[in-house]
């Protein structure tokens, strides 16, 4: 006797909750720091050139990644964020190890300092208790699994909370693409800042390298303002 099919309708999904968005983001993250990038950089003659460029490169890469993804307007734009997030960390990450070839110390690289470069400048809450400064020196604590799970879960947290305060902007897919592109670009530099002040080799070199960052930046902001790029615009 042929038994009829029962006719199981298709469940919908239903919309991930802050919280889970936290939790998803903590668990991507923790993925992404447990394997830390390897490096072609190695210390030579001129490592606050090298940084710079490095700087540089990756400063646009995460850039162009995250305003591409920013293009999708209305709510295809939120499907984005946590691709977006990724591949703006990964361009990150491989940037810190390349910075800490470049300064020589890339065989001690590990999952605290990957987290505190990578956070320092928009959760230095959550990761102040992976580093320890020592004279003029930052160094990063070997701390449990547990703690760093917790660190995690807390940058998970603020994450999402920024990303809803700023969601309005996906709605906006030119402006949005624009002012997020924008973000990354600022933000894989301060990436860059944490690094190097981590890795280089003793203040006045680190100063000298952050300096360079800043007169860079300087340059751009004015170029930006001038009314030949407003009349243009």
């Amino acid at each position: 006797m042929n038994r009829k099919s029962e006719y199981i309708p298709a469940r919908r999904n239903a919309p991930e909750t802050e919280s889970e968005l936290a939790a998803r983001i903590s668990r991507q993250l923790l993925d992404l720091v447990s394997r830390i990038p390897p490096t072609r950089e190695a210390a030579g003659a001129d490592a606050d050139a090298r940084a710079r460029a490095l700087t540089q490169s990756a400063a646009n890469k995460a850039a162009l990644a995250a305003g591409t993804l920013a293009l999708p307007p209305g709510p295809l734009g939120w499907l984005t964020l946590v691709p977006e997030l990724l591949a703006i960390w990964r361009i990150q990450a491989q940037l810190v190890a390349d910075l800490s070839g470049v300064y020589g110390v890339n065989a001690r690289l590990n999952r605290e300092q990957m987290l505190y470069c990578l956070f320092r400048h928009t959760a230095a809450q959550a990761v102040r208790d992976l580093v320890v400064r020592v004279g003029g020196r930052m160094l990063a604590q070997d701390v449990s699994v547990r703690v760093i799970e917790r660190v995690a879960k807390a940058i998970g947290i603020k994450v999402t909370r920024r990303i809803i305060g700023g969601g309005i902007a996906r709605w906006l897919p030119v402006v949005g693409a624009v002012g997020v592109g924008a973000y990354a670009w600022y933000d894989t530099r301060q990436v860059a800042r944490t690094a190097i002040r981590m890795f280089g080799q003793g203040p006045s070199n680190v100063d000298k390298v952050l300096a360079a960052l800043d007169a860079e930046e300087a340059a751009l902001a004015a170029q930006d303002a001038s009314p030949s790029r407003r009349e243009s615009a």
